[in-house]
Formats: C-alpha cells, sequence, structure tokens
C-alpha cells in the first residue's frame, strides 16, 4: 500500500495504529450482543482463532500461498513463537484477571501497565524512549483510568486477580516488541498469520480445558465472526502495517485509542451514562496520545525507530 504524497511514514504508521486502535474499540459494544452463558475465555479464543482463518485467507489473495510459504518457513521461529505465545497469554490474562477483579480495575491495569512494559521492553533492545513519549503515554494511562473507573462497575482487589492483569499487559507489550521485529523485514500479513495460528493453537485447547466445550447460537456466532474478522483481523493487520513505521512502544501507547473508541460507542450506542470523570478522563486520554504522536512524528530517520529492532 503506497503512502500518500506528502505523509511521512511516522505520521502513515500512526494514523495505521490509531485506526487498528479504534477497530479494537467497537469489540466491547459488541460483545453487549453475545449471550451471557459464552464464557469469555471463548469469546477471546474464537476472536483469535477466527482472525486466524481471516489471516490466511487474506495471504492467499495477497501475498499468494508460495511466497506466504517461503516467508515462513524464513521467518524466525524464534521470535515468531514467542510472539504467538505473548499473543495467547494476553487473552488468557485478560480474561482471567476481569473475572477475578472485575472488568473496571482489569481494564485499568492492563491499559495501565502495557504501555510501561513496552517502554521498557523497548529499552532492552537498544532504544530508550524519549522523554516526551514518557511524558504522553503517563498522561494518555492517568486518562485512561479515569476513563474506564468512571464509567462505573464494581471494584475489586485480589493479590491473583491484579497479577493476571499485569500479566495481560506485559504479553501485550511483549507481542507488539517481538512482532516489531518481524514485519520490518517479511510482510505484515504473512508474519500476523503466523504468529495468530501459534495464538490459537494454545487458546483453543487452554479455553475447553477451563471452562468446557463451546456452546454458541446462531445470533451469536454473528456476532463472534464480526469480532474476529474486523475487531481483530482487520483491526490487527492495520496495527501490524503501522508497525513498521513507528516504535513499538508508541504503538502500546496508541492503542489507548481503544477506550477513548469504546467510551465514545457506548456513549451513542449502549446508552451509557458514565460520571464527569469518565469525559475527564477521555480529554485527558486524547491530550496524551498528542504528545506520543509528536513524540513519535519528531524521530529523525535511521535513529530510534531503526534501533528498536534487534540485529
Amino acid at each position: 500500500m503506497a503512502a500518500r504524497p506528502g505523509l511521512s511514514p511516522a505520521l502513515r504508521g500512526v494514523a495505521l495504529v490509531l485506526a487498528g486502535a479504534m477497530l479494537w474499540g467497537t469489540t466491547g459494544t459488541a460483545q453487549t450482543f453475545v449471550a451471557a452463558s459464552l464464557s469469555p475465555f471463548w469469546v477471546g479464543t474464537l476472536r483469535v482463532a477466527i482472525a486466524t482463518l481471516f489471516f490466511a485467507i487474506y495471504v492467499a489473495f495477497t501475498t499468494g500461498w508460495s511466497q506466504a510459504g517461503a516467508d515462513l518457513l524464513a521467518m524466525d521461529a524464534r521470535v515468531a513463537v514467542p510472539a504467538g505465545i505473548a499473543m495467547a497469554g494476553y487473552n488468557l490474562f485478560f480474561f482471567a484477571g476481569v473475572k477475578t477483579v472485575g472488568v473496571a480495575v482489569g481494564t485499568a491495569l492492563v491499559l495501565g501497565s502495557s504501555p510501561l512494559w513496552a517502554g521498557l521492553l523497548q529499552a532492552l533492545v537498544g532504544v530508550w524512549p524519549q522523554r516526551q513519549w514518557w511524558l504522553g503515554t503517563g498522561i494518555a494511562i492517568m486518562g485512561g483510568i479515569l476513563l474506564v473507573l468512571g464509567r462505573g462497575g464494581p471494584l475489586h482487589a485480589d493479590a491473583l486477580g491484579i497479577a493476571f492483569c499485569l500479566g495481560a499487559g506485559f504479553s501485550y507489550a511483549a507481542y507488539t516488541v517481538l512482532n516489531k521485529q518481524l514485519v520490518v523485514r517479511w510482510h505484515p500479513a504473512t508474519v500476523t498469520f503466523y504468529v495468530f495460528l501459534v495464538a490459537s493453537l494454545i487458546a483453543v485447547p487452554a479455553a475447553w480445558l477451563l471452562v468446557g466445550p463451546l456452546r454458541l447460537s446462531g445470533r451469536g456466532w454473528g456476532v463472534v465472526l464480526f469480532l474476529g474478522v474486523v475487531a481483530t483481523g482487520v483491526a490487527y493487520l492495520l496495527y501490524s502495517d503501522g508497525l513498521r513505521f513507528v516504535s513499538a512502544a508508541s504503538a502500546v501507547s496508541l492503542a489507548l485509542m481503544e477506550s477513548a473508541t469504546a467510551f465514545v460507542l457506548a456513549l451513542v450506542v449502549v446508552g451509557e451514562r458514565p460520571l464527569l470523570a469518565a469525559y475527564a478522563g477521555f480529554v485527558i486520554l486524547l491530550a496524551g496520545l498528542a504528545l506520543v504522536v509528536r513524540a513519535e512524528t519528531r524521530f529523525q530517520p535511521g535513529t530510534a525507530r531503526a534501533l528498536d529492532v534487534l540485529p
């Protein structure tokens, strides 16, 4: 996909990542139409599994299986397999944590921890994010937490649940940092297919063991298909493509746009009436993301954005 004239690679990357995050933001609203009897573990697992099939079809029609097969064989399994494990871990840890501490606290913990994990992991591969990135990310995290908690819901404190949520944040950050190593060398669609295939092979049997066999009605399949194809498949294609042009840490921070999108949809579609704190959090979150975008687009070609790739 060719860049638009006058659009810098960094801005293109930012736009793609934000677009992916906005699609993720539709997940919560869509899940309100799924039967309450369907376990959240199966919701997360089906998203990953259906997205894997979507990536396979997309690769077949765009890259072709001959080229994709060669790329899969050449791709570094020492990076791709851990990325898939991290993606599976993110889904399992997130739903286990939310089940224990509640949606509000669980989401706030994952939102708050994942960008910080990403910044530290990126530093381990050679680049300490800029001070403006830390400032913008800190502001965005505070806004995101205020937004989530301001939407109401029960608050629980449980050590194991907190650990699960922090594990989900770490897993998501690790997935992004590892995925960055892959998408700058191979086609993002092929990379995403490989990573999600690994994640599916872990997530499906894990969900079966944790909550038993899948039971889903016809209407539920329609919602799950949307979650798998659009809110996961298309979203992660956009995210992986954008990751070629921005740092891993910035991508994770920009993914906080998911919460802003979910907030708007909850107001418009679901009719939610949150506390005033949620509106303040929304504004603070957007202000923080603006600083992250500014920090990312000020990178000079060939410096930090290139250095967060392992040799």
